[in-house]
């Protein structure tokens, strides 16, 4: 079988003093393995500095051990485990590894959760969802500017399994900054949470100062003195901004209330309210630029109508001034005998004559209230 099973089968005969019958059924039991293709990384951490486990029990061993045994220095050990989008028999198996609940579990099979945080006895299950600003040579009207994706943490007294969906925001990046300053990896799994929320929060305000500048460029020109407005374009904004709010929005009260955790040791508190003050900001930032979206819409509409009264107004100004030559043509060309100056040798110049004057007058008249 390949490395990547996630099952194995183990088969079991009833062990007798004789010869089992051939007709014997063989009891089939199913075991989880842990998991392979998705994990990205795990490691045990003893005084913030990652010490070598061959296996996620090994160290989780490692570390229980020590922190049974630690000295007065209070170190804390724990174990970190990293997965991207895992199979539900990978999770189940670090269910039973970690003692994570199963409502938990499933959440994090599943995804497409809500930013949320759940206490579960000693532990806690937060969800994050993160989001990402999708760069594009050339934007249409189907083009995606926000990808979003979910981060869900399982924080235990000495673990921290971090679950992710999605491509973009890995967390190999928090993973080696603290692994650089060992002083930060002692705060133990409330550390690795600030640092995981805390690096989020910062992607949530660089995708807001990005459409902040998308923006302003479309903005830019609505106003402009062109006639063409891409409206698809304002309105996938819109709808961007959208999807971006009920990305960051939700997360405000389960993360200002994180600090109340337990959980959560009291020096590590006003670090997490740093945060929420940062989240804070965003929120203002994403709720104004989404007011700001709707005016754009609504004044690119209202652009876009008084243009087409304008068009129509010089449509119909330069109708109205052709049909004083193509009424009177259109009189004199009727086949009668008798009609006035139709024998007069000044009678075709006369009525070019008036067809010029009308036209001249009904141009001046529009021009002069602003329809031409």
């Amino acid at each position: 079988m390949r490395s990547s099973t996630l099952f194995r089968r183990i088969n079991r005969h009833s062990v007798h003093s004789h010869a089992p019958h051939p007709l014997a059924k063989q009891a089939v039991r199913e075991v989880c393995v842990p998991p392979v293709d998705s994990i990205v990384e795990f490691g045990a951490y003893v005084q913030g500095r990652k010490v070598p486990a061959t296996t996620i029990t090994d160290a989780l061993g490692l570390v229980r051990e020590h922190n049974k045994n630690k000295n007065a220095d209070g170190a804390n050990a724990f174990v970190w485990v990293g997965l991207h989008e895992p199979a539900a028999p990978e999770v189940e198996w670090l269910s039973e590894v970690f003692g994570l609940h199963p409502l938990a579990v499933e959440d994090a099979v599943k995804a497409h959760q809500r930013p949320k945080v759940e206490r579960y006895g000693e532990s806690l299950f937060m969800v994050l969802k993160t989001i990402a600003y999708l760069d594009h040579d050339e934007l249409t009207a189907n083009s995606e500017i926000i990808a979003t994706g979910e981060i869900m943490v399982f924080l235990g007294v000495d673990f921290v399994v971090t679950v992710r969906h999605g491509e973009h925001c890995p967390l190999t990046v928090v993973r080696e900054r603290l692994e650089d300053k060992p002083k930060l990896m002692n705060r133990g799994p409330a550390g690795v949470l600030h640092a995981i929320s805390d690096h989020v929060v910062d992607q949530y305000l660089q995708v807001a100062d990005l459409m902040q500048l998308e923006l302003e460029e479309v903005e830019a020109t609505v106003f402009a003195d062109v006639s063409s407005r891409d409206i698809n374009r304002i309105y996938q904004l819109k709808r961007e901004m959208l999807e971006m709010k009920r990305a960051v929005t939700p997360l405000q009260s389960p993360l200002a209330a994180l600090p109340q955790r337990r959980v959560i040791p009291s020096e590590m508190r006003e670090y997490f309210r740093d945060v929420g003050d940062h989240l804070s900001r965003v929120c203002e930032q994403v709720e104004s630029s989404n007011e700001l979206c709707s005016s754009i819409l609504q004044a690119a509409l209202a652009r876009s109508n008084a243009l087409a009264n304008e068009d129509m107004r010089k449509i119909s100004s330069w109708v109205a001034i052709l049909a004083v030559p193509t009424m009177i043509a259109g009189i004199y060309g009727m086949n009668f005998d008798f009609m006035p100056e139709t024998k007069q040798v000044w009678g075709y110049p006369a009525v070019l004559a008036v067809m010029v004057t009308a036209c001249v007058l009904l141009h001046r008249g529009f021009r002069r209230n602003g329809w031409l």
